[in-house]
């Protein structure tokens, strides 16, 4: 069982028999008044976000997902299809919004994923924190105020535009952030 101070960002758990996962957490004590936990929480299944409000006489209980190595195959209107580590006569189609919540432009073909199991029911994808991609359009370098260290929108393989330093050229490989669609390093 954890109580509701032991809540914080990422905890999975069971509340009225369905699944949440915690995206914020504050806890809060007033003048006078019991302390609670203030949250904002995903229903697992659905997708759904709410703030609630949790008291010292609430518990959950912890829940326990199962995670399996998965390989992207593709996406095909607003269906993504992957396939098993190791497997791949073993497909599986997703919803793209539910799968892999707008992050398809991070992903190539034969991305290694992670899939979420409560029991046998998949719940979502989980990409990788940051993954390498290759720069297809790149405009030319123009000399001027980069004295703060200039930045040039480019274009990756998937369609992805991002933002990134201006010695950044076609062909190279970068490395970006999926949580945050920013550009780490070059490769």
């Amino acid at each position: 069982m954890i109580a509701y101070n032991e809540l914080k960002k990422g905890t999975l758990f069971l509340w009225n028999n369905e699944p949440y996962e915690v995206l914020e957490y504050n806890f809060v004590r007033m003048q006078q008044r019991r302390p609670s936990a203030q949250t904002k929480i995903r229903h697992l299944k659905s997708g759904a976000i709410s703030l609630q409000t949790f008291k010292q006489s609430d518990s959950f209980e912890e829940l326990e997902l199962e995670k399996k190595l998965a390989i992207f195959v593709f996406c095909n209107r607003g269906t993504c299809t992957f396939h098993a580590a190791g497997k791949p006569s073993e497909r599986f189609m997703l919803s793209e919004d539910i799968a892999l919540k707008g992050k398809t432009q991070y992903l190539k073909p034969n991305t290694e994923v992670t899939a979420r199991y409560i029991g046998d029911e998949l719940l979502d994808i989980q990409i990788p924190i940051k993954v390498d991609l290759t720069v297809v359009e790149a405009p030319p370098t123009v000399r001027g105020n980069t004295a703060q260290g200039g930045l040039k929108q480019v274009t990756l393989e998937t369609g992805l535009i991002i933002n990134a330093p201006m010695f950044v050229n076609e062909g190279d490989v970068l490395r970006i952030n999926t949580e945050l669609g920013t550009y780490v390093e070059r490769v």
